[in-house]
């Protein structure tokens, strides 16, 4: 997801029981692997209303006999079976806690049936507050869809609603009206049609995360592509409003410049199986697995807004490069926690940057990253709370896309870059990380201890103040405003010569042969400079 609205982070001081049982990896969660979902869900436009059931199918990793499902209020479970038979059930808010009645055997596969229904709460600013969007086309015609990243899967279905476990594949029906059709993830295989609706089956054959799990419908019309990509024919489909189908056929030209992009930077795209549909929405847009839903008016930019100031963010639609990103950052590598989600919007608000270094030239995509500081607000760490569904702050995608942008500048070799990127997305392949993990492998993979580095970026509001002054030939130099053992080296020009410094928390100084005239900071590395007297 992108957001510029600061009221998603915001920074809880005090924590409930219900964050704990949302955000950690309760006993009632741990004891069993998440394999296979069918969500089988009625959606009543008219009457704002939802009924339906989940099949949830898990492992047995050891011995216990209550089982937490999630499901956010108003909606209700009307009842759980397993094999046919009721099963009781207790419930704290959010979390419900099954009673098995058979006897968990490790290693055996079961599965429950929850069914529920309700009035889903209905999203006020979606994608940033969510939930179901119950919007009209201009035709009249119910135009609907979900969104509830942050929120949780939870408020529109029941799921084990925590990112850790990913479900290895799943089924979707979803059944809406007749004159109306459902996209949702994956593919399509298979219509029902009844008397007054029609039930839409998508088959997902890759693991997926709850919040990338999505319903859309409306008065949809469609039109496909192919792209030969690095695995092969990749199945590119597109689903819009009727009267805007023209300007989606000339708007989506986008979608394989992004895919070049992105796969010679990221490798394969993580989900041929599934196939790649863009699909339009009554909001701005979100990062749904295989199912990256589109509301950017048709326009290049940020709803026709260039976010770096600089000229280059108009030379692409945000959102189909923003949330088609995700498909790498977010759906293939995945946090295990919320508070880590830099690992999804850091990387792809970097992706930007690297979509126009594909296709404009690396002086393009520096300006742009650039100019996006202009918006970092410094208020709260990116990494947030662990075990409470609490994320850090907004700064994950412009100061985490800078950190990055940094991290590349210190690497000096594009092409050991671009090989660590794609080798993240193959180490990580379809896998749910923690910030340590990607840490560490950056580490090891660019040679270099950056324990301090990503300290001070993730875990800090503080911003390296290069200190400086300059006599006749010398410059004595010295980092403030950082945290222990932060050495970052920077490339200065120095009288229009590039050189490297390696300042650290104590004073240091170099030399050259005639005096001073300009000394500057390169400006691809974020950091703040102040030149003493």
């Amino acid at each position: 997801m992108y957001s510029q609205d600061t009221g998603l982070f915001h920074n809880h001081q005090e924590f409930t029981k219900q964050d704990s049982l949302r955000g950690s990896i309760t006993p009632e969660r741990a004891w069993w692997d998440l394999t296979y979902y069918h969500l089988d869900v009625n959606v009543d436009p008219g009457k704002k209303n939802i009924s339906g059931k989940n099949t949830i199918g898990y492992t047995v990793l050891k011995p216990n006999q209550t089982l937490q499902v999630d499901l956010q209020p108003p909606l209700k479970i009307e009842k759980v079976t397993q094999n046919g038979k009721e099963l009781s059930f207790s419930s704290e808010a959010n979390a419900h806690f099954v009673q098995l009645k058979k006897q968990q055997k490790i290693g055996s596969y079961d599965e429950i049936v929850v069914h529920y229904s309700g009035h889903p709460k209905e999203a006020i600013r979606a994608p940033w507050d969510g939930g179901f969007s119950w919007k009209k086309d201009e035709n009249g015609n119910p135009f609907v869809a979900t969104s509830c990243q942050g929120l949780g899967a939870s408020v529109w279905w029941p799921n084990k609603d925590h990112m850790y476990d990913e479900v290895d594949s799943m089924k979707i029906s979803v059944t809406v009206p007749k004159d109306l059709m459902d996209v949702s993830n994956g593919r399509l295989v298979g219509i029902d049609t009844h008397k007054n609706s029609k039930t839409f089956h998508w088959k997902v054959n890759n693991p997926i995360n709850n919040y990338g799990v999505n319903v859309n419908i409306g008065d949809y019309v469609h039109f496909d592509g192919k792209y030969e990509g690095d695995k092969g024919t990749l199945d590119l489909d597109y689903y819009v409003l009727r009267d805007n189908l023209e300007k989606a056929k000339k708007q989506f030209k986008q979608v394989p410049k992004m895919l070049k992009a992105f796969e010679h930077w990221f490798g394969p795209y993580p989900f041929y199986e599934d196939g790649f549909k863009l699909v339009e929405v009554p909001y701005l847009g979100m990062e749904h697995q295989s199912s990256v839903t589109y509301g950017n008016q048709y326009k290049n930019g940020y709803l026709g807004r260039d976010l770096s100031g600089t000229g280059w963010g108009l030379k692409f639609d945000f959102i189909i490069i923003h949330e088609s990103g995700h498909e790498w950052f977010a759906n293939n590598i995945t946090n295990k926690d919320i508070a880590d989600m830099w690992i999804h919007e850091s990387f792809t608000a970097y992706s930007e940057s690297l979509y126009l270094d594909y296709h404009f030239g690396k002086k393009a995509a520096s300006e742009y990253v650039i100019g996006t500081r202009k918006n970092i607000q410094n208020d709260i760490p990116i990494i947030g709370v662990y075990d409470v569904n609490h994320e850090g702050s907004g700064d994950m995608y412009y100061k985490g896309a800078n950190m990055l942008h940094t991290l590349r500048q210190l690497v000096e070799d594009d092409e050991k870059w671009r090989s660590i990127l794609r080798g993240m997305n193959e180490e990580f392949y379809h896998q749910t990380v923690t910030s340590q993990q990607i840490e560490t492998y950056l580490s090891e993979q660019t040679g270099k201890d950056l324990i301090a580095f990503f300290n001070q970026y993730l875990r800090t509001t503080q911003i390296p103040v290069l200190e400086y002054k300059l006599k006749n030939g010398t410059v004595k130099f010295q980092y403030s405003n950082i945290v222990a053992d932060f050495d970052m080296p920077l490339q200065v020009v120095v009288n229009d010569e590039k050189k490297w410094i390696f300042p650290s928390s104590e004073w240091k100084e170099i030399s050259v042969k005639e005096n001073i005239q300009t000394f500057k900071v390169d400006e691809d590395f974020y950091v703040e400079t102040k030149v003493l007297k």
